[in-house]
């Protein structure tokens, strides 16, 4: 048994549905799912602003698994990868699982980069107060350091 912290986003086409879309495809195991957020572009900027989102799960599944339930999700969904940090319809990201370190080219754990993404604490810090990135520290402090410049709660979006 494992629990794993997935990242969301989405920023071309129905943005709400493919979340939603990646929601449901994990609604097996879903523990909790934070609000939506909408975020500015992080790393390539000239393009749509995304909607993200952080989902917790928990079953019988390995890092590896949830790397591969994420990239079938995202296939679903339309997937094509053109450019690094490009747009996409849908972006499942495995941001830790269990304290599980990687080094592997295809699964970075946790995931390098989300220590500095508002996008990704912002929603985290919401379903889970006490969240570390490991190796980095708490959720709370990284997110006061980063601000919340660019990422605005959507409360009048929902998940499910």
């Amino acid at each position: 048994m494992t629990r794993a912290v997935l990242s969301l986003g989405s920023n071309l086409g129905d943005r709400l549905g493919h979340l939603r879309l990646a929601v449901a495809g994990f609604a097996d195991v879903l523990v909790a799912a934070s609000p939506v957020y909408e975020t500015a572009p992080w790393g390539v900027t000239d393009q749509d602003d995304f909607l993200n989102a952080v989902l917790i799960v928990s079953g019988d599944v390995d890092e590896w698994g949830w790397l591969r339930r994420g990239q079938a999700l995202e296939q679903a969904a339309g997937r094509v990868r053109e450019r690094r940090w490009g747009p996409r319809t849908l972006d499942v990201d495995v941001v830790t699982v269990d304290g599980v370190r990687s080094s592997d080219p295809e699964l970075l754990l946790p995931h390098p980069g989300a220590h500095e993404r508002a996008s990704v604490l912002a929603p985290w810090l919401d379903v889970e107060p006490d969240a570390v990135v490991p190796g980095h520290g708490p959720v709370r402090d990284l997110l006061a350091g980063l601000g919340l410049d660019g990422v605005t709660r959507r409360d009048d979006l929902r998940l499910t």
